[in-house]
């Protein structure tokens, strides 16, 4: 690769299952310094998509390279570690009597919760500061089955972010959230996305109004291929939303946030 500001690089990738393709000849390419949010109904391949910039899979037709490093020629023992990724699945694993502090810390060893590893100052020093921007410094002695659904979010989030990761995937991260929950999620990434220091960033989500301020880029999927891809501001249009959702939907923006909803049917005489 000759640019090595890619973290991500995929070209003619897909990946079949038996006869189905869950994503199918996507060229995709994503900068050091780009966000960008992945949107597209269930079933779309938005997942799947974020495993494979996340080393979880390889493609099963064409060239996948993440930070330079070309996926089925690499260690991805070595390359996982330098990609933050935080999902329900991930959520799903963590015992609900681990410790927050120890489940943010434990990600430089990439196990969930604290066994007989030694951490130094620096390591928990940088585990209060990340829970700390995000809000939930007081909860760092509380277990994780004590924590409502958004302070999980938020400490799965900080764990993904303490190896200072290059790439930073997080899939549907305001998934479940109430209103209050989710404008508090959208509020701290938005600073997230606007630190200049911080890693390349990809969000997956169903929902515009999920879009923090700050991301740059979009790519719309539809059953399992790119709808459009680009600049936010570009693709993010009532006529590729529609074709994206297969419906007619209206698309409004307030300031730097998104709307959408279904266009009302028109009204006879």
């Amino acid at each position: 690769m000759e640019n090595e500001d890619l973290v991500i690089h995929m070209q003619g990738v897909s990946v079949r299952r038996g006869r189905t393709t869950l994503v199918g000849d996507v060229d995709w390419s994503v900068e050091l310094d780009e966000r960008w949010v992945i949107l597209g109904p269930n079933g779309a391949g938005k997942t799947t998509l974020l495993r494979l910039a996340g080393a979880e899979l390889h493609p099963t037709k064409g060239r996948l390279h993440l930070l330079n490093e070309r996926v089925g020629r690499t260690d991805l023992m070595e390359l996982r570690p330098r990609i933050g990724f935080s999902s329900a699945a991930l959520a799903n694993r963590v015992p609900a009597e681990e410790k927050v502090s120890d489940l943010v810390v434990s990600a430089g060893y990439a196990v969930l919760g604290r066994w007989r590893e030694e951490y130094d100052k620096l390591d928990t020093g940088r585990a209060v500061e990340l829970l700390d921007a995000l809000g939930i410094a007081h909860l760092a002695d509380r277990t994780y089955g004590t924590l409502s659904e958004g302070e999980r979010k938020r400490t799965l989030i900080a764990r993904a972010l303490m190896t200072d990761p290059e790439l930073l995937l997080l899939d549907e991260p305001a998934a479940g959230l109430d209103l209050g929950g989710r404008e508090d999620l959208v509020a701290r990434l938005s600073d997230l996305a606007l630190d200049p220091d911080a890693p390349a960033l990809v969000l997956v989500t169903h929902h515009v109004e999920e879009i923090p301020p700050g991301f740059t880029h979009a790519l719309l999927l539809r059953e399992g291929g790119v709808v459009a891809q680009g600049l936010l501001d570009d693709v993010l249009t009532e006529e590729n939303l529609s074709k994206t959702f297969d419906q007619p939907l209206e698309l409004q923006r307030s300031g730097d946030r998104w709307f959408a909803r279904r266009k009302a049917a028109p009204t006879g005489r």
